[in-house]
Formats: structure tokens, sequence, C-alpha cells
């Protein structure tokens, strides 16, 4: 399996959302990545469940949902109505992260979890055998256009290390700061799914950028 590429909305034209979601439904990424806020657990507000059932008519391939939320249980099945196809909760955010992970998997959502970056990988030690993906975040969450934080890597082998030992197919997804300047070095640590939002909106061509994106450490990353 070659790795994935999701582009954020957060950094779409909302003057004109139909033509960027057309852009990448002709394009070569494979999913569109979500950012829910509340200006709760992170600082700004972005959008609700309505929205994303705007999207969803809109997508013409799967919506990789990411609750930047507190009490994120409380909007899982909203939020899978709605069109989530993958729901990403923080583990920051969850006292009774199994419970809440089953819950996004009896949806009939791909369950995902995301640390923040000043979590540790081991924190998912218990879990993950449950998870489809696991998202860490490489600057911290809340606004677009942020630097990567590079000590991201060493977290990136770690948590590839985990699943390896465990046996598992999770899937590493990657969000923030992710463009074509650092997107084969988070891929040779072993992620394989990338999250970019500036990187390919305010790219002059963003079709192209995506095609770069998805060429880059072809047949050289983790499966």
């Amino acid at each position: 399996m070659n790795h994935l590429v999701a582009p954020s909305v957060l950094a779409a034209n909302y003057r004109n959302l139909q033509a960027d979601f057309d852009m990448v439904n002709r394009s070569e990424a494979d999913w569109f990545h979500v950012d829910i806020m509340d200006g709760r657990f992170v600082p700004n507000i972005s959008f609700g469940m309505f929205i994303v059932e705007f999207m969803k008519k809109m997508a013409e391939k799967p919506l990789d949902v990411h609750l930047m939320i507190l009490e994120p249980e409380k909007y899982i099945d909203d939020f899978r109505k709605a069109g989530a196809d993958m729901i990403t909760v923080h583990y920051e955010a969850c006292p009774h992260l199994h419970r809440t992970i089953q819950q996004i998997k009896e949806s009939g959502a791909k369950a995902s979890v995301a640390l923040n970056p000043h979590t540790p990988v081991s924190f998912l030690s218990e879990v993950i055998e449950d998870l489809d993906m696991v998202l860490l975040m490489s600057v911290n969450p809340g606004f677009g256009g942020q630097k990567f934080i590079y000590n991201t890597i060493p977290k990136i082998k770690q948590l590839r290390e985990m699943c390896i030992v465990r046996n598992t197919n999770t899937l590493i997804e990657i969000d923030g700061g992710v463009g074509l300047q650092n997107a084969e070095e988070i891929l040779r640590a072993g992620a394989n799914v990338l999250v970019a939002g500036s990187s390919v909106f305010a790219s002059q061509n963003p079709t192209e950028t995506i095609a770069k994106l998805k060429v880059i450490g072809r047949g050289e990353v983790w499966v």
C-alpha cells in the first residue's frame, strides 16, 4: 500500500468551497481532512455537523473528520450521520478513551486517536490494537499554517515500532506543517497518511502539489 494524502479543508477557500472540493475530487488525493474546533479544547471555532453534511454531498472521497473538541463522545453519532468515514478524537479530551473508541466503531466509522505534541506515544499502548489510525499532531492544534515540530519524527518511529511489535495494521497520520519540504522524512520515519493544508491550497497548482506528495517516497514507506 502506498501512502495516503488528505488535503485539509481548513485551508480551503470558503468563498468557493465547491471549486476546491471539485479540485480534490479530480486529484490524486485519497481523503478530505476535516478539522472540527470547539473554541474550548482549542482556541478557534471551525464548523459543525451541518457543514460536514454539506461537505459530504460535495465529496467523492472519504471524509477524515478530526474532532478537536471536548466531550467528543456526545457528538460522535451526529458526525457519523453527517458523513464522517473516519473519526479522530484526542487522547487529551477522553477520560474514558477505550469506551469512546468502541463508540466510534459501533457508529460504523473507522476509529482514530490523536496525540498533541507533548503527549507520549506510549500512552496508547493499551488501545493500539483497537485503532484503525493514530494521528500525531506535528503542530499545536487550533491554527493552520504553523511550522512542523521536528520532534514528531522520533515519535513516528516509536509508534511504528509499537505497531510492528503488536502486529497491528494501524495507519499513522501526520497533521501540521506537512509539505513537499518534509514529506519524505515523515514517510521514511514510518507514517503513511499525510494531512496537507496550506501546502496544497496555498500553492500555485494544488493538483500538482497533491500529485508530488503522492509520489514522494513511493516504494519506500511502511505498509
